[in-house]
């Protein structure tokens, strides 16, 4: 996930690390829910865990824009290949991951696509 991150916001892995460090660590500090009280039990390290409360609003803070491609009732609509998504530097979730593509090319450690079946629930854009 901050791999995925750095790669499409061009930021050094190491930034991204620190600021969703201190991210995890004010949404501890500040939120009175469940996920704040895990986050201040378990540490704010992204090596714990990132969740999407915390790092959506720190990608949006990048200049990214969502675009949600799931509806309920509606199935799989668009799956991780280049045919099916835009052009650009991309975030892409997916079930437990975010990927980053870069014009159509998925910038991973592994391919992640499942041969081109992998359901995505929707995307960052960079602006």
């Amino acid at each position: 996930m901050l791999r995925a991150i750095a790669i499409a916001a061009s930021k050094p892995y190491i930034v991204v690390y620190e600021d969703l460090r201190e991210a995890n660590a004010s949404y501890a500090a500040n939120k009175k829910n469940r996920l704040a009280r895990s986050l201040h039990v378990r540490g704010a390290s992204p090596r714990n865990g990132n969740h999407r409360d915390v790092f959506h609003d720190y990608i949006l803070e990048q200049g990214f824009t969502w675009v949600p491609t799931m509806q309920v009732g509606k199935g799989c609509q668009v799956h991780l290949r280049a045919d099916e998504l835009p052009a650009g530097r991309l975030i892409v979730r997916l079930s437990k991951h975010l990927t980053a593509m870069i014009d159509g090319v998925i910038q991973d450690t592994h391919d992640p696509s499942r041969g081109g079946t992998r359901c995505v629930y929707g995307y960052y854009l960079k602006q």
